[in-house]
């Protein structure tokens, strides 16, 4: 595919070039190029060739040609997207031309690459119509250019034509496997965005639970103190002072939020550098929270990351929120196939009545679509663990 602001040279080459396309090329680019030599020396007479040899302006003629012809397959484009498509056609016309300038039907095979290159850049029913007409000029050209008869431009057709049905049905497969890779791509990033609006209105939701509560006690507070200053003015400032620490607790709160709302490559850090960072930055809160990082670390794929990011961060989070902890421990651990986290805290654990809660349905979704799991549940000495295991094989380069 083409993006802007590539450097001039990367159309020269393109990663979307079928790679038998590209063995059969260089196997017949050798094959035009060495075997009538080789035949030569060896005294095996050359089919076409006089005893005498060709005219030394035919063979520079034909070199000229296999020149152009590499030329011009390494500046071959293989998606409709990418400009210079006008090279297609070029290099179609240049492959014929082989067998005008000496080469007889050896390059038959790179013709039909050309007309299968067309049919990338141009469409199926382009290509059989090109392909159509160049079996009905085989057909008269045998005879008409070549001294051969009728019968032999017939033979000459029908075994083009089973290689033609072969180069085509290769194209379209390939063809098809990129609208599907393109549309399953398409789907995939719809997905992403999905999971991003759930997991962001499930944090409104709970923002709305949090920090709402704290502002309507506040609002309780202030009105209570505004009923009572005439009657219990005593009260008044009990009301105050609750009010007070209510804002101290919803601001908190509030910090927390802002906290998980932060992207995970903060500052320029990812991987364990991004987790501690994540850690750390619950210093204050009321919770001693801990993190280390066992066996060789290595570079996880952007997905992976983010989920290990949640999970801690959703640990971290619901052991402020809900354990009353005092202790929360992370512990991320690099294994041979995959990368584990476990985060655990010392709180009350979960009501086990209640059916799920620490917002784990959206990880382990998430978890799933990467090849891996996120479970949570009670610790047997007390508190509650939070584990996600991930494929290491997914991991981005």
């Amino acid at each position: 595919m083409v993006r802007s602001g590539r450097p001039r040279v990367e159309w020269l080459r393109d990663e979307d070039r079928p790679f038998l396309f590209t063995v059969v090329f260089w196997v017949v680019m050798a094959v035009l190029v060495t075997g009538p030599l080789a035949m030569r020396l060896a005294g095996v007479p050359v089919a076409g060739v006089p005893a005498d040899g060709v005219p030394p302006y035919v063979v520079a003629a034909f070199g000229v040609n296999l020149v152009l012809v590499a030329l011009l397959w390494f500046a071959l484009p293989w998606d409709r997207s990418r400009p210079h498509r006008w090279v297609g056609p070029l290099f179609l016309v240049a492959t014929i031309l082989l067998g005008v300038t000496g080469s007889r039907s050896t390059h038959l095979p790179l013709t039909l690459i050309a007309v299968a290159n067309l049919a990338f850049l141009f469409g199926m029913r382009a290509a059989t119509i090109i392909l159509c007409c160049l079996a009905t000029g085989m057909w008269a050209g045998v005879p008409l250019l070549f001294g051969g008869t009728v019968l032999d431009g017939l033979a000459q057709t029908g075994w083009t034509a089973v290689f033609a049905a072969f180069v085509l049905g290769m194209a379209s497969s390939t063809l098809e496997a990129r609208r599907r890779r393109e549309e399953a791509q398409g789907l995939l990033e719809r997905i992403r965005e999905l999971a991003v609006a759930e997991e962001r209105a499930r944090m409104a939701a709970e923002m709305h639970d949090s920090v709402g509560h704290h502002l309507t006690l506040i609002k309780m507070n202030l009105e209570n103190a505004e009923r009572f200053r005439e009657r219990r003015p005593e009260a008044v400032w009990d009301e105050v002072r609750q009010a007070k620490e209510l804002t101290v607790e919803a601001l908190a709160d509030a910090r927390r939020w802002v906290r998980a709302l932060r992207p995970l490559a903060l500052d320029g850090r990812v991987g364990s550098a991004a987790l501690e960072r994540l850690a750390a930055s619950f210093d204050g809160t009321g919770i001693a929270v801990t993190f280390q990082v066992e066996g060789d670390e290595r570079r996880l794929a952007p997905d992976t990351e983010l989920v290990l990011y949640r999970v801690l961060q959703e640990g971290l989070t619901n052991a402020l929120r809900h354990a009353e902890a005092e202790r929360v421990h992370g512990r991320l651990v690099f294994g041979r196939t995959s990368v584990v986290l476990v985060v655990s805290d010392d709180g009350r654990g979960r009501d086990e009545r209640s059916g799920g809660g620490f917002g784990l349905g959206a990880l382990a979704e998430r978890a799933r679509a990467l090849g891996g799991s996120v479970a949570g549940g009670n610790r047997a000495g007390g508190g509650f663990e939070l584990r996600a295991e991930l494929p290491l094989a997914r991991a981005g380069a």
